[in-house]
């Protein structure tokens, strides 16, 4: 156990994750009626930069949080506001970081905070800087996927390093109006769809991930039972 007492749960809460994703299907109608097109950019945006760069750091613990580069959201893109030194990037996402068939894909209040490391930095924050550029540029969430997926294809985007991860452990997160801010997490990323391999979501297997074909990783989840302040996450969240 390390010193600083942050105990790393490997997904015990699967069962629990998986049975609450059942709620979120049965109202998937409601999501999409409720976030039918992108709402005005304003509504996206955080006015104040000081407070998107405090909660984009709050991602991670400030060991390393406060050496990371962190990028800002404007009318044309992510720019950078700090200059890291420890080769980590710090970012909040919004929701068109999901897959284009998701039903909050223009759900204005997603706060997603990231702190990606190096290697992720690298090679997965990439994809999701090209889908806002596309966004904000006005095209289509169809003309988004394809636009990704070509540059995948083709190699103008970079290949998925090994050890690639990011910490999503912000008490401010919010991530979809179901699971909210949910648990503090590391996130892993894989190439390809890895969950077989893992027998990753079998029944009383502990390990959960996602398939995110359109970026084409598997993410491995790592729940924490602190938030990146250092403060308890209850035990029993949805």
């Amino acid at each position: 156990m390390r010193n600083n007492h942050v105990k790393i749960i490997a997904l015990v809460f699967a069962l629990q994750i998986v049975l609450t994703d059942a709620g979120r299907q049965a109202t998937a109608q409601a999501g999409k009626a409720a976030y039918p097109a992108m709402a005005p950019l304003d509504q996206y945006l955080i006015s104040d930069e000081k407070s998107e760069i405090a909660l984009a750091r709050s991602a991670a613990p400030g060991s390393i949080s406060d050496g990371a580069e962190v990028m800002v959201l404007g009318r044309e893109g992510y720019k950078t506001a700090v200059k890291g030194t420890n080769g980590f990037l710090c970012i909040v996402e919004r929701s068109w970081a999901q897959d284009a068939d998701q039903a909050e894909f223009w759900n204005p209040k997603i706060r997603a905070p990231h702190c990606f490391n190096a290697q992720a930095a690298r090679s997965f924050a990439p994809i999701y800087l090209m889908k806002t550029r596309l966004l904000l540029a006005g095209k289509s969430k169809s003309e988004i996927t394809q636009a990704v997926a070509t540059a995948l294809d083709k190699k103008e985007l970079p290949a998925l390093e090994p050890g690639a991860m990011a910490y999503m452990m912000s008490k401010q997160q919010y991530l979809n109006d179901q699971g909210k801010s949910w648990h503090p997490h590391t996130m892993f990323f894989f190439r390809g769809d890895m969950a077989k391999s893992w027998a990753a979501d079998d029944p009383n297997s502990p390990v959960m991930t996602a398939n995110d074909p359109e970026q084409r990783v598997t993410i491995l989840f790592v729940l924490a039972d602190k938030w990146s302040d250092g403060t308890a996450a209850p035990l029993n969240m949805p």
